[in-house]
């Protein structure tokens, strides 16, 4: 029969399963406790952005997050009884994460509530830190690391994920209200926030997109000095994640960057087949033949 923390664990897989549609492909390649307790890391993270991009009102809200941040805070002496909790407080334990990374979290998912555009990037990078970096910063302490440079490595791979995940949710943040790209930069080619709203896609629109694309890849390429510091075992997660997003980048580029006529993404069938190289190259990588 199973415990309840087993039960706990496999509330935040069927969570993962549901919802993390380009993470988890990622997670299955890692080794069973590291893969349940990104599981319960994920589901964390869901909840809080579930919160922030509901339907309720901003007061509902901010009550909400106040209330996941104290149980956050109760967990580890385990008086909060939500399944998601539990698994999230063993694992805080078994791998020593700091708490603080997951408060950064809601705050990141705070910063939503009251959004205001960006006046120039500085401001939108401690943005993706919060929500992005932060999660990095929790997913190497669960893959493991020596090297204390993989820290810089997976923030700049956070920031670099959250940069594309903006280009490509470009018409469904609009929607929301909210526009990410930095208000100095749509000025200086020449665009505008008005433009943007609308979906106008322009010369000025192209030169602009570019621009933030060409950044985000240099987050990737900073990003991917992560991966020789991981354990190989764990390697395929980090190298998954590279992979599906990097592919969106270059997807949008490929459509023109005509990011409001279609979400860009890619099918399950192509996941599947990073998930399984990636994987096989991990595997390699981890038992290397003896000559």
């Amino acid at each position: 029969m199973a415990t309840d923390l087993e039960r706990a664990y496999d509330h935040c897989r069927r969570i993962a399963r549901s919802e993390a549609k380009n993470f988890y492909y990622g997670f299955r390649t890692l080794p069973a406790r590291q893969r349940r307790s990104i599981y319960a890391a994920y589901a964390f993270c869901r909840i809080c952005d579930d919160i922030a991009d509901g339907t309720s009102s901003l007061e509902e809200k901010r009550r909400l997050l106040a209330e996941t941040r104290q149980a956050l805070l109760r967990s580890n002496n385990g008086t909060v009884s939500d399944p998601m909790f539990t698994a999230l407080a063993d694992t805080l334990t078994a791998f020593d994460i700091p708490t603080g990374y997951f408060e950064e979290v809601i705050e990141g998912v705070e910063m939503d509530l009251a959004h205001t555009p960006y006046q120039n990037f500085d401001e939108l990078r401690g943005y993706c830190y919060k929500v992005a970096s932060t999660v990095g910063l929790i997913c190497i302490e669960v893959f493991g690391y020596e090297d204390p440079n993989a820290k810089e490595y997976a923030v700049d791979l956070g920031i670099a994920m959250q940069l594309t995940n903006i280009l490509r949710d470009v018409k469904e943040d609009a929607q929301r209200g909210r526009i990410y790209i930095p208000v100095d930069e749509i000025a200086s080619f020449g665009y505008s926030e008005e433009e943007l709203r609308a979906g106008v896609i322009n010369d000025a629109f192209r030169a602009l997109m570019r621009h933030q694309i060409a950044r985000a890849r240099r987050y990737f390429d900073s990003g991917r000095q992560l991966l020789p510091l991981v354990p190989a075992q764990s390697r395929a997660c980090p190298a998954m994640f590279i992979a599906v997003y990097s592919s969106i980048l270059d997807r949008i580029e490929a459509s023109d960057f005509d990011v409001f006529t279609r979400r860009v993404g890619l099918g399950t069938p192509e996941k599947l087949l990073m998930m399984a190289r990636l994987w096989a190259t991990s595997l390699i990588s981890a038992y290397p033949s003896r000559r």
